[in-house]
Order: C-alpha cells, then structure tokens, then sequence
C-alpha cells in the first residue's frame, strides 16, 4: 500500500474513532458517518476507485476548513458551536415551516398555525364533542413524555 493510503485510512480510523466517541449518545452521529461514507464513496467513483490523501482530505472536512478560512485562520469552539447551533435550528426552522405552511409558498402565518392547531385537535378528540378530555390524549408517545397535561404549554408547538 502506498503511504498516503496508509495515511487515509489511518485518518479514516481516527476519525471515526474519535467522531463516534465524541457523539455517542447524539442521534446526528450516524448521519454524520452516513455523509461522510457518501462523501467517500463520491470521491472514489469520481477517480478511478481510489483516493490519494488531497482527494480525501477534500471530501472529508471541506465545510470546517472554509469555515477556518473564513475566521482568519482559526476557528473557535465557540465560533464552531454558533454556527452548528445556528444549523440545527435552521433545520429545526424547516420542519416546522414544512408542518405547518398550508400554502406550500415557504412562510408561517397565523392561519397556518390555527390551520395545524385545528387539524391537531381534530386528532386528539376522539369522541367529537369539541373538547378534549384527559381520556382522550394518548398512552405514551410524544404528548404523555413531554407535554404535562396542565395546559401550561409555553411553545405551543405540537
């Protein structure tokens, strides 16, 4: 084996290694591996089923060494965590936008959410008489673990 596929692999194991350590307990750990076989695998069927160290350096971290790039050339744990945190409740942003937009045209407002409130309601009485009765919500799920039934709901998200 040539010594810069020594060094991938080797990289590749360290990575991963340290990336799944690092991320155990985070759900987002397996789709980070999944994007980085994807880059991988893009990388290889673009050469001719190999990679040299340059090929695999830019399939892996291209996002983290502009975002060095763009902060003068170091970047922060607290610049990295801004802008992972700003990622996550954009896509947080997204799905609520994708529940709740009635239109389809990529905004809320506030006949959307009385559009979702309504649907939601629908759902949750059973019975059809127009309230909601504690019999009513369901076992488990979503509802039972984290939305106490005081109707002291602060987000008013479902």
């Amino acid at each position: 084996m040539r010594k810069s596929t020594k060094l991938a692999l080797a990289f590749a194991a360290l990575a991963g290694a340290v990336g799944t350590t690092a991320y155990a307990e985070n759900n987002a750990s397996a789709k980070m591996r999944d994007d980085m076989m994807m880059r991988l695998d893009k990388a290889m069927k673009d050469s001719d089923g190999t990679i040299t160290f340059d090929q695999f350096s830019a399939a892996m971290n291209a996002r983290l060494k502009k975002m060095v790039a763009d902060n003068g050339g170091k970047l922060t744990a607290a610049q990295l965590a801004d802008v992972l945190e700003k990622a996550r409740f954009e896509r947080m942003a997204k799905r609520i936008i994708e529940r709740y937009d009635t239109r389809g045209d990529g905004t809320l407002t506030a006949d959307d959410i009385t559009s979702r409130e309504k649907k939601v309601f629908a759902m949750l009485d059973r019975n059809n008489d127009g309230k909601i009765e504690k019999s009513e919500l369901p076992k488990g799920g979503r509802f039972a673990r984290h939305r106490p039934w005081d109707g002291n709901d602060e987000d008013g998200m479902q």
